[in-house]
């Protein structure tokens, strides 16, 4: 990635969700922004919108991305630098704001929701958070000729956000709060994970390891805890399965080199 990968003014693109956010949130918009998604969104089943809410779960994203491992670790790299970076913006956030969710203000049956309520600590959204500051980080780390195949992330992250507002957990303003600071994040971790050297991206290095590591743990979480929502059980299975998959191939690498280990 060249100096020049992440252009100055590319820094201030995130300013704009978080200007209208403070937009809807200061011109008492907050309630009617959400509510008119919350409706319109109903049009689709409530599946579409719990296995978009999996794509913001940071287990859940990890294991999806988890082939990466071989097939582009700079880019897993990348991704879970942003991940990690954005999970600690997130707490922070969160507990510097605590606002109250839509369950916490609005008449219970007013707007549609799957899923226990949740009540506090709504922004930013975490979910959007991860989801923009994976894309953003798996966009930037990519090579220049690269990131327009990488651009339809952005899209999905946007999915992410909206469907937050879809199963009721959280408003606009989260949403638009979740893409801004999540887009920084993957910034950050993109520059980071450009300074990894090539030969600890290799099968057989320490970072690999570790990561391997995380897989197997990424395994026991899907396997014991319940990502969001029961309609998310499925894609829980399909992404141990895919870890497992990955972990398999990665133990023969350990005495076979495998080609395009690199990015």
């Amino acid at each position: 990635m060249s100096k020049k990968a992440i252009p100055t003014l590319i820094w201030f693109i995130p300013l704009a969700p978080l200007a209208l956010a403070a937009v809807i949130y200061l011109g008492d918009l907050q309630s009617s922004s959400f509510l008119i998604i919350n409706r319109f969104t109903r049009l689709l089943p409530d599946i579409t919108w719990a296995w978009l809410t999996f794509l913001g779960n940071g287990w859940g994203i990890f294991a999806l991305a988890f082939p990466l491992l071989l097939l582009a670790p700079r880019l897993l790299t990348a991704g879970i630098l942003g991940g990690a970076i954005s999970a600690i913006i997130s707490t922070a956030l969160k507990s510097l704001f605590n606002l109250p969710r839509p369950a916490g203000l609005l008449e219970d049956g007013s707007f549609y929701r799957i899923g226990e309520p949740l009540l506090h600590k709504a922004f930013p959204s975490g979910h959007t958070l991860t989801a923009f500051a994976i894309a953003s980080a798996l966009y930037f780390v990519s090579a220049m000729g690269k990131r327009v195949h990488l651009a339809a992330l952005f899209l999905v992250a946007a999915l992410v956000g909206i469907s937050r507002n879809a199963v009721g957990a959280h408003w606009l303003t989260d949403v638009l709060g979740g893409a801004g600071f999540g887009i920084w994040c993957g910034m950050i971790g993109a520059l980071l994970a450009e300074r990894v050297p090539e030969s600890q991206l290799k099968p057989k290095s320490i970072w690999s390891h570790l990561i391997a590591l995380a897989g197997i743990a990424a395994i026991y979480a899907h396997y014991t805890q319940v990502m969001d929502l029961e309609l998310n059980q499925p894609l829980q299975y399909a992404s141990i399965a895919v870890v497992a998959i990955t972990l398999v191939f990665f133990v023969r690498a350990q005495f076979t080199q495998l080609p395009g280990t690199s990015k």
